[in-house]
């Protein structure tokens, strides 16, 4: 588990950096974490194991935090 999120260091590096981040069209631009959303849920629901909204929300607004370093919609490309 990655410090203080939770989440396992694999989960982190693959929606930050690797190929979720790429499904994502990268972080830190308007749209951002809406792609998250739907690529996070179209993944979990491809697996057979749909995830309720506010696990998935929660989930995206981690890693936004982490792969920009700041909240949705705070980034500096998003204008926050």
């Amino acid at each position: 588990m990655a410090a203080g999120t939770g989440l396992p260091p694999q989960l982190i590096k693959y929606w930050t950096v690797g190929p979720g981040a790429a499904k994502i069209g990268g972080w830190g631009h308007a749209g951002d974490y809406a792609a998250c959303v739907k690529e996070v849920q179209s993944e979990a629901t491809e697996s057979g194991h749909p995830l309720p909204d506010h696990v998935i929300h929660g989930l995206c607004a981690t890693l936004h935090k982490i792969a920009t370093g700041a909240r949705p919609g705070h980034a500096p490309a998003e204008g926050g």
